[in-house]
């Protein structure tokens, strides 16, 4: 479970940081559909974690306060890019 969360919440930077070397919109979009599904599995993980009670609730809430953040602003971003 830890690998794989670690994936997960490592492949939305990675795929961020394609977004930005993108060499089209649609290739941008596309990288940016990724950074949200993969933020989106980041959080399932997050849920998993909570249930099972590995980590305080305290740091529970962070961690998901900042995944759902990061949902909003990228969905929002993903918005824009399809209005283009």
């Amino acid at each position: 479970m830890r690998k794989q969360i670690i994936r997960s919440s490592s492949s939305v930077a990675a795929n961020y940081r394609a977004v930005s070397r993108a060499r089209s919109e649609k290739e941008k979009f596309a990288k940016l559909c990724i950074v949200v599904e993969e933020i989106d599995e980041t959080q399932l993980w997050l849920e998993i974690i909570e249930e099972l009670e590995y980590l305080s609730p305290e740091k529970m809430i962070l961690l998901k306060s900042e995944c759902e953040e990061l949902v909003k602003v990228m969905t929002k971003y993903k918005f824009r890019l399809s209005q283009l």
